[in-house]
């Protein structure tokens, strides 16, 4: 049986191929390839991807980043593809599945929503479920850095405290957008802000994710 990770890893790798290796994203400063090449790393490289979290290995990830980037924008593409060696945690279904879901996820929507023409996907609700999932349990540190207090609502009204403050800003929509909106992707999520609009304004200058 496919993971959700797996389908969105699949979905990820046709969206970089079908773009090519120059295309745009939403990953400031970042095109398809370094994009691909910032996925590879996590996955492959260890020693260079803990600078994704510890400043003073920052240069090393960089350095190591762009060596995977420099290679033939084919290969790269398959090793998004095909995954982790058999050796990484990654590897293993279960991290897999907790660690690149919402991985894929984003960074696909990443690659789809820098395009002119792009449309929005829709998501079954199993899988809209399971991103809300992953929501309730990492909106205090996405919206950490939010200028205001924020609010996360379904449409169904089931709400989770990203940020506790005042004034407050609502965020209503569908999951997969509302994840999209906490991970910094504002500009593009399809949602509903209520709130003051000095709020408003500043929130979405916020810098939310991680």
């Amino acid at each position: 049986m496919t993971t959700h990770a797996k389908r969105e890893r699949l979905l990820f790798a046709d969206l970089l191929e079908a773009a090519g290796a120059e295309a745009p994203t939403l990953c400031d400063g970042w095109k398809t390839r370094d994009l691909a090449a910032h996925v590879v790393v996590r996955e492959r490289r260890a020693d260079a991807a803990a600078g994704i979290m510890i400043g003073a290995l920052k240069s090393r990830l960089e350095r190591v980043q762009a060596e995977f980037a420099a290679k033939p924008y084919e290969e790269l593409v398959q090793l998004v593809r095909t995954g982790p060696p058999k050796l990484s945690p990654f590897g293993l279904k279960q991290v897999d599945e907790a660690a690149n879901t919402v991985e894929f996820y984003v960074h696909a929507e990443d690659v789809r929503r820098a395009q002119p023409d792009w449309s929005r996907r829709e998501l079954d609700p199993v899988f809209a479920d399971v991103l809300w999932s992953r929501m309730e349990r990492t909106a205090k540190m996405l919206g950490r850095r939010s200028q205001v207090g924020l609010v996360l609502r379904r449409p169904d009204g089931r709400t989770v405290v990203a940020r506790k403050g005042a004034p407050v800003v609502t965020v209503t929509g569908e999951p997969g957008e509302l994840l999209l909106f906490a991970f910094g992707r504002q500009d593009v999520a399809d949602v509903e802000l209520a709130g003051d609009k000095d709020a408003v304004e500043r929130l979405q200058l916020s810098r939310l994710g991680m």
